[in-house]
């Protein structure tokens, strides 16, 4: 059996979780690139939780120039079995008003300059991601925040745009179009790397606007953000560590296959395979390519 080891990527706001035990900032490197911190690792309960900023303490990194390749292959040096990322959104729709937290389960990709894959030329792999998020983590989280008292809508689309500019009003509206529920930044491509790792992955989405569709709220303001976001972050951090105190220790199997993403995954053949790129996926995919 596996042991859980619970991650968290923080987003805007989320720069810090206090309450870890014995929680040290581990500097990791990554074959991958910069990481965009260290690592905060300790204990919640006897649960181990790692905990990474993702723009970096300061809010250094701006969305398009996160290492999410490095970040995600430093959560699974780390050892990490079940990632949340908390992240702040814009509401696209009128009964996702800001503070509501969103459980999303689907994604539309939209960003256009990002790495978006650990595999390449040398190294073939193909990943479903019809299912992006692990059901189990996410009845995991849901549960942490109804011991809360936090508001928390399970289901949803999380359209991905590249930023760092907020959306027109024209493309507001298509996303909405589009059914869409919540815009933001930086789910993609963390959760498809997430996949490729075999890490269970689960999004708890802020909202902290309407974006630039409300016609009684018009365009957004970084001023209103800034003070939901604050208010964000409380309950966020209230929501992680009644996460960590109640999430089993051992990890169950994903039903729908999160943790056993590339058993069918890589197509190319182990003597065409590049050294060089085999290496690099050592953390990632080494449970298959040591095994092959």
């Amino acid at each position: 059996m596996t042991t859980t080891v619970l991650g968290i990527i923080g987003g805007s706001g989320l720069y810090d979780l206090p309450g870890l035990e014995d929680a040290p900032w581990v500097p990791v490197e990554s074959p991958w690139g910069q990481v965009s911190d260290a690592l905060r690792i300790g204990e919640v309960d006897g649960l181990k939780v790692v905990f990474l900023p993702r723009h970096g303490r300061g809010h250094r990194v701006p969305p398009s120039e996160i290492n999410y390749r490095a970040n995600i292959d430093a959560m699974k040096r780390a050892g990490v079995t079940d990632l949340v990322s908390v992240s702040a959104v814009g509401s696209l729709r009128e009964d996702l008003s800001p503070g509501t937290f969103v459980l999303v389960d689907q994604f539309i990709d939209r960003t256009f300059a990002r790495a978006k894959s650990f595999f390449g030329t040398g190294c073939v792999a193909h990943v479903s991601m019809a299912e992006p998020v692990s059901p189990l983590l996410v009845d995991a989280v849901e549960a942490a925040a109804k011991a809360e008292g936090i508001r928390a809508v399970r289901g949803g689309t999380y359209l991905v745009m590249e930023g760092p500019q907020f959306s027109s009003l024209a493309e507001s509206r298509l996303y909405r179009q589009w059914g869409c529920d919540v815009i933001g930044m930086t789910n993609m491509p963390e959760a498809k790397l997430a996949r490729e790792a075999e890490i269970c992955y689960a999004t708890v989405a802020m909202v902290t606007d309407y974006d630039s569709w409300h016609p009684d709220h018009g365009a957004v303001d970084i001023t209103s953000i800034i003070r939901v976001l604050h208010e964000n972050r409380d309950r966020a951090q209230a929501l992680v560590a009644r996460l960590a105190r109640d999430m089993p220790r051992t990890h169950p199997q994903c039903p729908v296959g999160s943790d056993t993403a590339l058993d069918h995954a890589i197509l190319t053949a182990k003597a065409a395979r590049d050294p060089d790129l085999v290496a690099r996926l050592d953390a990632v995919a080494g449970r298959v390519l040591n095994r092959d």
